[in-house]
């Protein structure tokens, strides 16, 4: 029998938090890659301990090929994923538009200090209102530029340059960030945000964070709050017992030890995990909405 071949590795931070583990992650789930992700918590020994087994990695995301590369940088993942996989789609395949792509990715890399500094990424929350310096709001009004600019270009309507490509991963936190701090930007800008928050990859990474490890102090704002503009997710429950309609989970296929109830119909899973990222955004999950 030929062994199954070694997946990719993915090094990330937490997932409410983490822009740079989102935009690294985006590059497989978004175009199909299988991938095996090691979490670690932030502000803890969690990150550099790990990271020790991907040598010279010192971030998160931190990627190993499956023939042991390790690959740092978003920039650098995305390039070597495109060039391992270019099947994939991750750059726009007609010149002119992966020529922009390349450079709104490489400037939101680059950029954007002060919106990152003011509006760290949190996806568990949504204010009112931020307050936005003069600093973050210059940033804002860059971003309408280049949004603009990419759509003059390549004639895009829903992403920046044709279908979703990296440089829509790499905006993805900025996306979450103008949800999460109710920043001003015109209507063409926040059709765009809301594209982001109703992309089946975003919804699953953010379904993940709410019930990813407790909330980190680093980011709690003292700002009024308000409901999250996305997509709202199904009603469900956690229940008690293992009695549910499938004997196996939905992602594993290990037998089910943890349940939710969706409409008065009991579904289970093989951990609390399975079951608790299922509950925050039924919907993203492909797997469980061909159980209902």
């Amino acid at each position: 029998m030929t062994p199954a071949p070694k997946p990719y590795d993915l090094v990330i931070g937490d997932r409410a938090y983490s822009s740079w583990s989102l935009r690294g992650w985006l590059l497989f789930d978004a175009f199909e890659i299988p991938v095996k992700c090691h979490t670690a918590r932030l502000y803890t020994d969690e990150l550099p301990n790990l990271l020790k087994a991907f040598h010279p990695g010192k971030t998160a995301p931190t990627m190993r090929t499956p023939d042991g590369v390790v690959v740092p940088e978003t920039i650098a993942i995305a390039e070597e994923l495109a060039s391992r996989h270019p099947e994939a789609g991750i750059w726009p395949a007609e010149v002119r538009a992966r020529a922009v792509a390349r450079v709104l990715a490489a400037e939101m890399h680059a950029g954007f200090t002060a919106l990152r500094s003011h509006c760290p990424m949190n996806l568990r929350v949504s204010y009112t209102d931020c307050e936005p310096p003069q600093a973050v709001l210059d940033d804002l009004a860059r971003l309408e530029v280049i949004w603009d600019w990419a759509r003059e270009m390549t004639g895009a309507k829903v992403w920046l340059a044709g279908d979703y490509s990296a440089a829509d991963a790499f905006f993805a936190p900025v996306a979450s960030r103008i949800a999460t701090y109710n920043l001003p930007v015109s209507e063409r800008a926040m059709a765009y945000v809301q594209a982001h928050l109703a992309h089946p990859p975003f919804r699953r990474w953010r379904a993940m964070g709410l019930v990813d490890g407790a909330d980190q102090d680093f980011y709690r704002r003292p700002w009024p709050r308000r409901p999250w503009p996305g997509p709202q997710p199904l009603p469900a429950r956690a229940v008690d017992g293992a009695d549910a309609e499938n004997a196996t989970c939905p992602y594993s296929g290990q037998p089910v030890t943890h349940v939710l109830e969706l409409q008065g119909r009991r579904f289970g899973f093989c951990n609390a995990f399975c079951r608790d990222k299922t509950l925050a955004d039924p919907e993203a999950w492909p797997a469980f909405m061909a159980l209902v």
